[in-house]
């Protein structure tokens, strides 16, 4: 993973985690003023809380889209990889295969 997504994923995740303590931060306020507001104060407050609840899904969507990204991007270049060294990618998972065997094999 080159350094500009290990960039992008660590703002991605700021910036989700800012959206969601402002979704919570808004619920908290929706419950305190609905306890004790008029109607335009609790509708105000519930506007609000729609908006911060809609900025967080569009942070997540970017988030997954972005996972989805990256996921399809390691899988053609394994794809790739592996068609143009057929017998290295063989004798590697001939290799991770044997590992994971000597490992479940000393757990029992």
């Amino acid at each position: 993973m080159d350094q500009q997504t290990r960039t992008d994923i660590h703002d991605s995740r700021d910036r989700l985690a800012k959206d969601m303590r402002t979704v919570v931060d808004d619920a908290e306020q929706l419950l305190r003023v609905g306890a004790q507001g008029t109607g335009e104060v609790v509708a105000e407050a519930r506007g609000k809380l729609q908006q911060s609840l809609a900025s967080a899904k569009a942070a997540i969507v970017r988030l997954e889209r972005g996972a989805v990204d990256r996921a399809q991007a390691a899988g053609r270049a394994t794809d790739s990889y592996v068609r143009e060294n057929p017998w290295q990618a063989i004798a590697a998972g001939a290799a991770v295969g044997a590992l994971l065997g000597v490992l479940l094999a000393r757990r029992k």
